[in-house]
């Protein structure tokens, strides 16, 4: 899966690290519904170190069609509240 951060770049990410995600992100999208900000932080915070530590970044010269994009990592939850509002949970389907 390739995976946009915003104003950063993009990444690969397979295998395990995909079910991590998934896991991590049902919980970020859950903060974002119930409105915490703290938990917002920490699980925006966990999504974007998953992706940079376990994902392959990719080259500038090397052109993929992102499958997720995240936002900046600066994103507020307000903003997250609409950015997020059709994000899909469980992002890889068995």
């Amino acid at each position: 899966m390739i995976i946009r951060i915003a104003t950063e770049g993009q990444y690969e990410l397979t295998g395990a690290a995909l079910s991590k995600l998934d896991e991590i992100d049902n919980q970020l999208l859950e903060s974002i519904r119930t409105s915490d900000d703290a938990q917002y932080k920490a699980g925006f915070a966990a999504v974007l170190s998953l992706v940079r530590s376990q994902g392959r970044r990719l080259r500038p010269d090397e052109f993929k069609e992102s499958d997720v994009i995240l936002p900046a990592p600066d994103t507020t939850l307000e903003e997250a509240k609409s950015l997020f509002a059709g994000y899909p949970q469980d992002l890889v389907r068995s």
